[in-house]
């Protein structure tokens, strides 16, 4: 049967831990369930103490010299991690990156309206991006296109912080903005 799932995707191990049977370490350091240290122990002793107590030996520091092992309730354990990652994934604040576009002949009352857009959004705690695009002739006089760019920097410089001063690249420039705290 091939190992690869309706998709053509291989099937995602969920969990990585070493738990019982999984540990292949010849010695380990047993931590029993209190945090007290019984000492280095051959594997199968240390998987029989751990079914002594009910609960099962986990690997908590593989890379250790020798690897650390652990005497816990791995159900438990298991549903505490997800719980931080839950907790955790909650608490993260998202940050998006927004972009205005225009062009060095863009008029003034176009780029007030545009101002009006990027306050919103550092209002909403995003970022952006600022790009000033040069087509065909445009080319042969960026100072232009860097004077529109330098207007509209001065309509929104109450609200932002410029994390990037306007470069060129290509047939773009751009700079790149922060809302102030």
């Amino acid at each position: 049967m091939n190992p690869r799932d309706q998709y053509g995707k291989l099937p995602v191990k969920e969990n990585k831990d070493l738990v019982n049977e999984l540990i292949r370490f010849p010695e380990v350091l047993v931590i029993d369930q209190n945090g007290n240290q019984l000492g280095v122990k051959p594997r199968k002793e240390a998987i029989a103490l751990a079914k002594e107590v009910g609960l099962d030996l986990l690997c908590v520091a593989p890379m250790g010299k020798p690897p650390v092992c652990k005497i816990v309730n791995y159900g438990k354990y298991r549903f505490e991690q997800q719980k931080k990652a839950k907790e955790a994934k909650k608490n993260q604040k998202v940050i998006e990156n927004k972009e205005v576009r225009f062009t060095p002949q863009t008029d003034m009352h176009d780029l007030e309206v545009k101002a009006k857009a990027v306050i919103k959004w550092f209002a909403e705690g995003s970022k952006v991006k600022v790009t000033v695009r040069f087509r065909g002739r445009q080319m042969s006089h960026p100072e232009v296109g860097e004077a529109t760019l330098r207007q509209f920097l001065d309509l929104i410089k109450d609200y932002s912080v410029v994390d990037k001063q306007p470069v060129m690249e290509g047939r773009q420039m751009f700079a790149l903005l922060s809302p102030k705290k």
